[in-house]
């Protein structure tokens, strides 16, 4: 499902952010991605959806080769990837139903076929009932649920998920927790880079922590540990 074999990215101004990283995540499975403010997680999550381009080595995602993708190839990727983002990015001006069909138009889907996919997941979050009303007018944990949905809409075979639960209360991310397991249980991949080590210790999924760049620890049912 993902490979990285002899990952490195620096940029321009010669700042390394990752090196030397090598890891396998196959189908099915639910990942933390841990480590220190800088580590590494981000650009490591970016890098499997091109958003990012990988300064050396090999990454495979799936059945595409990113880092010898042409650029036309990258809006495929994005449909078998799905991300959620800390801060949510929805679209304002969207109401919660046309935010999560706005992720099936772009890709040409039918209107029906819309109507259908965004009603399932629309049950899935929890939100059928707040389908017309817009961002500002639900809570962030609603909102992050919207994000969510959003990037399953099209049923990626990944979701990458950066602090989902980074602008959230407990009780909030710990329902974010159980849709994102939910989800996974499906058989959706999940990669979720966080800094709470509370869910990290009480839901317990694979860890891979990374330090200044590199992989230091990949722990089945691990714990989240590691030096401040």
């Amino acid at each position: 499902m993902v490979e990285m074999m002899n990952v490195e990215k620096y940029y321009d101004n010669g700042l390394k952010a990752l090196e030397h990283v090598a890891v396998q995540i196959d189908q099915g499975e639910f990942v933390y991605l841990v480590g220190s403010s800088g580590a590494g997680k981000s650009t490591l999550a970016k890098l499997l959806y091109r958003e990012e381009e990988a300064t050396n080595g090999h990454i495979e995602v799936g059945h595409f080769n990113v880092t010898k993708m042409h650029p036309r190839q990258i809006p495929m990727l994005r449909r078998f990837v799905g991300v959620v983002y800390q801060d949510f990015k929805l679209l304002p001006r969207l109401t919660i139903y046309e935010n999560i069909a706005y992720a099936m138009e772009v890709i040409g889907k039918r209107p029906r076929e819309i109507k259908r996919r965004v009603s399932e997941v629309l049950e899935l979050v929890n939100l059928s009932s707040k389908a017309k009303m817009f961002p500002n007018e639900i809570s962030g944990g609603e909102q992050q649920r919207v994000a969510i949905a959003r990037a399953i809409v099209n049923t990626p075979g990944i979701l990458i998920a950066d602090e989902p639960t980074g602008n959230l209360d407990p009780e909030t991310s710990m329902e974010i927790m159980n849709l994102l397991e939910t989800i996974n249980h499906q058989g959706t991949t999940v990669i979720m880079a966080t800094h709470n080590n509370h869910i990290v210790n009480s839901r317990p999924h694979r860890v891979i922590q990374i330090e200044n760049g590199m992989i230091v620890r990949d722990q089945e049912r691990g714990a989240y540990a590691y030096d401040n």
